[in-house]
């Protein structure tokens, strides 16, 4: 028989007892601030890749900085940075490693731009193995690119024996590997994919109907590539340009294989002042200058990418 609920008694107000939620199989759930309290904190997860990066990165950094303020007779001065910045190869080594680094970046440039526009807008037999190339070109080491120039203009290359071959000459007239125009062809011939890669993703993306519209309305090649293609292309220059003068300014497998051995830059200067000179002190110096430069160049890029929407 079904129980019926029994009405309250007159006066009485009827009162109900509160019922605790239960969980699943009744089971009460764990409260809230218990269970928040059992959180690993978030922080706590970062622990470990910032230790590995302070173990394998910063604390060497850290001991560079250390040694270049560590002079020969012991203590803690900034007797090295003086000596360092006021040698004269100090400062033949900057002003070589700036005009480098930026010759090259301009070569790059436009060398870039108009190979890209000639692969992304020129259709040719084989144009897209080419594109693809670049990709793989991008893995090789520079030492290789160095090599394959020094077995065509070197001294004793393809170019000079044929020139001797024809001519009966002596010698051949291609020396100029081993000169700062040396460096800068193979930088250039190095770093230009470096820039034509960004060029070609922003390439990709650029409607072919804007040039169609712009042909149509009577405007020629050349202000096509002004008023259309290159405000696609400039945050690509701009990321790719950066890259690059980043890395020419701390390139030095081209400029060792070269065996120019008049142009001195920066990372050559560290390496004769701790290898062959033992001088860690004035290593360091030139070191932690590099550093600076480098950082500071990439904080322009930073800025500069966000200005133009890279």
């Amino acid at each position: 028989m079904a129980s019926t609920a029994q009405p309250a008694a007159p006066g009485v107000t009827a009162t109900r007892t509160p019922r605790r939620s239960t969980g699943p199989a009744g089971t009460t759930p764990p409260h809230a601030p218990a269970r928040e309290a059992r959180r690993i904190p978030r922080f706590v997860w970062a622990l470990p890749p910032v230790a590995v990066l302070a173990l394998v990165f910063l604390y060497p950094l850290a001991l560079v900085v250390q040694q270049s303020f560590s002079p020969d007779e012991g203590g803690t001065s900034i007797a090295p940075y003086g000596d360092v910045f006021a040698s004269e190869s100090f400062r033949s080594a900057l002003t070589t490693t700036v005009w480098l680094a930026v010759g090259s970046t301009v070569g790059c440039l436009v060398l870039g731009f108009v190979l890209a526009m000639v692969i992304a807008f020129v259709p040719f037999p084989g144009g897209r193995a080419v594109a693809k190339f670049i990709d793989v070109f991008l893995s090789f080491p520079s030492f290789l690119i160095t090599l394959a120039l020094l077995f065509i203009y070197g001294n004793v290359g393809m170019a000079n024996g044929v020139w001797t071959d024809l001519t009966g000459a002596a010698h051949g007239p291609f020396d100029f590997l081993t000169t700062p125009w040396g460096v800068l062809l193979a930088e250039i011939t190095y770093f230009t994919p470096f820039v034509m890669r960004p060029l070609l993703a922003a390439f990709s993306q650029l409607d072919s109907a804007q040039l169609e519209v712009a042909s149509s309305l009577g405007a020629g090649p050349a202000r096509i590539v002004r008023q259309v293609i290159l405000p696609e292309a400039l945050p690509a220059l701009a990321a790719g340009g950066s890259l690059v003068l980043v890395m020419c300014l701390n390139e030095f497998g081209i400029v060792l294989f070269t065996g120019a051995k008049g142009v001195t830059t920066l990372p050559m200067l560290v390496y004769s002042k701790a290898i062959l000179e033992s001088d860690y002190p004035a290593a360091c110096v030139v070191a932690v200058v590099n550093i600076a430069i480098s950082v500071g160049l990439y904080s322009l890029y930073r800025m500069v990418s966000r200005r133009v929407g890279a």
